[in-house]
């Protein structure tokens, strides 16, 4: 081990259980859905790198879409999680660890998006990112309406334009401001076109006013949130250990409040419980006044935090040595109670304004109920 990597073991954080109050549940064909991905995934030559491809293999695409989405046909399934591994290998090759410039991302978001929205003619000379994702587009056709078709096409330009933003933090001195952080991170995560793919999968389609409606807006965001903040929680040593990668909640809490690792640490979860509290009592609200197909979206919303973690819980990719001189020790995924159950906003201005939702009155879930 090089001392560069024994300073990044010092650095690492304890395990924190997580408050997440959701039932469980997964498809039964988890490990198909896997074994499919995996030999798609590895016959489009997405990475160049051998270890990156084992490493890409090992991350259970099919358990990670089994859990969050587990309903619904094989093959919309399939092609999810055909997306999750696209999606992880952009992440690991070309966004964190090749470190482009804002400039050089820029000009592949656009490829992507351009592919995305005009997928019948093939580039020239376009990366295999690209390609996987067009192909992934035009089979989306068999299973979208062209409304669902839109409302993905609109949710990748949320994705790639936080990419091009996470790049400008990376090659930037320093660490951004919180607010700006919890902005940029929950669109970088990829979560806006995976939640456009859940009344795909499902086979619901749930009507463009209860979608605009601020409150199902602010639950979509929060479960964007959520699944960012979480697995900034529990990737942070792994990203230390592989990247020396520390744009993520904890040291960015670091920087912003002028404190250690382990204080930065416990602000972080206060915060993450108090806005999973605000998820269970601004869906459970939606759920009482709602159509059948937005109650359906909103708890679909609540089984992608849960099954996120799940999946998180078991998967190798995520696992590191303990400090030198440490002994490993067992540690427990869940809790029952909340950090932080206050209801007061936090004092982000970007994210305050989904407590304002919890007593106003959207007029088409008034009428739909």
């Amino acid at each position: 081990m090089t001392v560069a990597s024994e300073h990044r073991l010092v650095q690492q954080l304890p395990h924190v259980p997580f408050y997440c109050p959701v039932p469980p549940a997964a498809h039964p064909a988890a490990g198909v859905l896997n074994e499919l991905t995996v030999d798609w995934m590895l016959r489009q030559h997405l990475d160049a790198e051998e270890e990156q491809r084992r490493r890409l293999a090992l991350c259970d695409f099919g358990g990670l879409t089994a859990a969050t989405m587990p309903y619904g046909r094989l093959a919309p399934l399939a092609l999810m999680a055909k997306f999750h591994a696209v999606l992880f290998s952009l992440d690991d090759g070309v966004c964190d660890e090749a470190r482009p410039t804002a400039g050089q991302l820029a000009r592949e978001t656009a490829r992507i998006m351009r592919a995305v929205e005009a997928p019948g003619v093939l580039a020239t000379g376009e990366s295999r990112h690209v390609a996987a994702l067009r192909e992934l587009r035009i089979e989306l056709e068999r299973y979208a309406t062209p409304r669902q078709l839109r409302r993905w096409v609109d949710a990748m330009r949320v994705y790639t334009s936080g990419l091009v933003w996470e790049a400008e933090c990376r090659r930037s001195p320093g660490q951004p401001s919180l607010n700006d952080y919890v902005t940029l991170w929950m669109r970088a995560i990829g979560m806006a076109p995976s939640t456009a793919m859940m009344e795909i999968v499902a086979g619901y389609s749930v009507p463009d006013e209860d979608m605009e409606d601020p409150r199902v807006r602010a639950l979509t965001e929060i479960t964007w949130t959520l699944v960012s903040w979480d697995n900034d929680l529990y990737s942070r040593n792994k990203e230390l250990l592989r990247a020396d990668d520390d744009l993520n909640l904890i040291d960015v809490l670091r920087h912003e409040l002028g404190c250690g690792p382990e204080q930065a640490l416990e602000q972080a979860v206060a915060m993450r419980d108090r806005v999973m509290v605000l998820f269970l009592r601004l869906r459970e609200q939606v759920l009482r006044e709602g159509g059948a197909e937005l109650r359906r979206y909103v708890h679909d919303l609540g089984q992608f935090v849960r099954g996120h973690l799940d999946w998180a819980a078991r998967c190798p990719r995520y696992t590191v040595p303990p400090p030198p001189g440490a002994v490993a020790q067992p540690v427990s995924w869940w809790k029952h109670r909340p950090a932080d159950d206050s209801g007061e906003p936090l004092p982000l201005p970007t994210i305050a304004w989904w407590w304002d939702q919890l007593d106003s009155g959207g007029a088409a879930l008034r009428h739909a109920a």
